[in-house]
């Protein structure tokens, strides 16, 4: 039988036969039900899914008219950021220019500003700062303009923040220990982003975007959900985008919930729940790569965790697909053709995914 060159998880390429793909299909079908209890996809869809792994061609597309809206995480720094300060392209340029040419060259749908200290906490002292950037940005743009920011709840830990790490604790069997400093931190963090947000909703943003929510784990995601919450109660026409850092809320504390619901151990159909209950108003569900697996491994698996999602949710799903998530391999570069694979399976297999 003939091989068909197919993307392994760290960019790799291997030879595959295409009963060996539909296998590995299965296999991450497998996988996503058994963890994240969620029903399988249907035989037609793991074929087709089969089959846009099979196709030779390195780039693959979708038909007209079944284009998504594209929002993004990380904006300007994309293009601003050099290699010490994140994966960008390292560009001259100031990030009102960087907006344009997502506008003008790129024809992006939205476009997103952003600081190169991409976390709520540093950017307490330059707010006016970044809102008469976000007012410049406004005057020139057309399409909307987000402004992102992660919880980042990690540099609330010293050196870096005034509160004593809770992995430190635990590894030390403090567990009380542990988890008082996370809710000192869910507290201060909660209080930073509502600050952050509110300016630049001030600013006239046209949307606020939470972005890698739950890095460090279920405290993180708590005081995210916390802070779209208080924020939608001070500025009801503010719109907020909350896309997650893996598909499984890590427990670090264990117990915290929001909205009478434990976060730790929750999936993406369980985090949408409760963002809808906070007032998100666009989920960005994330599911990471394994790099030891193939692409159509990971994107079986994906798709599989995503479907209920898109089918249950009553707000904008734009599924995150890029470097190390959404079946799209773990490299500084990834290679278009399962950036592609990844973007047009995920269209056609969840019809009311609302973006990307």
């Amino acid at each position: 039988m003939a091989k068909i060159p197919v993307r392994m998880g760290d960019g790799s390429l291997v030879e595959m036969t295409e009963s060996e793909i539909m296998k590995d299909v299965e296999d991450g079908v497998r996988d996503a039900v058994t963890k994240a209890k969620v029903p399988p996809l249907t035989e037609d869809e793991m074929k087709h899914l089969c089959e846009v792994y099979s196709r030779r061609e390195k780039f693959v597309g979708i038909e007209p008219g079944k284009e998504v809206v594209i929002s993004h995480d990380e904006g300007t720094a994309k293009l601003t950021a050099g290699p010490s300060g994140g994966a960008g392209a390292a560009l001259d340029i100031g990030r009102t220019t960087a907006l344009l040419i997502y506008e003008r060259l790129f024809a992006s749908d939205t476009a997103e500003l952003a600081h190169l200290d991409y976390s709520f906490k540093p950017l307490k002292p330059i707010l006016g700062d970044e809102q008469v950037a976000a007012e410049e940005a406004l005057l020139a743009v057309t399409i909307p303009v987000f402004y992102g920011c992660m919880p980042n709840l990690g540099l609330y830990t010293v050196p870096d923040g005034p509160f004593n790490n809770p992995i430190d604790f635990i590894t030390e069997g403090k567990l009380q220990e542990a988890r008082a400093a996370a809710e000192q931190m869910v507290e201060a963090g909660y209080k930073d982003m509502v600050y952050i947000a509110g300016g630049m909703t001030e600013a006239g943003v046209d949307c606020i975007n939470f972005d890698t929510v739950g890095a460090a784990g279920d405290y993180d995601f708590v005081a995210a959900l916390r802070a779209v919450e208080t924020l939608k109660q001070k500025y009801p026409l503010a719109r907020v985008e909350m896309g997650m850092a893996g598909e499984f809320v890590l427990g670090i504390h264990g117990g915290l919930t929001y909205a009478g619901e434990r976060v730790a151990g929750m999936y993406p159909l369980q985090q949408l729940r409760v963002m809808e209950k906070a007032g998100v108003d666009i989920f960005g569900p994330v599911v990471r790569i394994v790099t030891r697996k193939s692409c159509a491994w990971n994107q079986a698996r994906n798709l599989t965790m995503l479907k209920p999602v898109c089918q249950e949710a009553t707000i904008p799903i734009h599924v995150e697909i890029a470097m190390g998530v959404g079946a799209v391999p773990l490299c500084t570069v990834p290679p278009v053709d399962a950036v592609s694979r990844a973007t047009k399976s995920a269209i056609e297999i969840l019809p009311s995914m609302d973006g990307i």
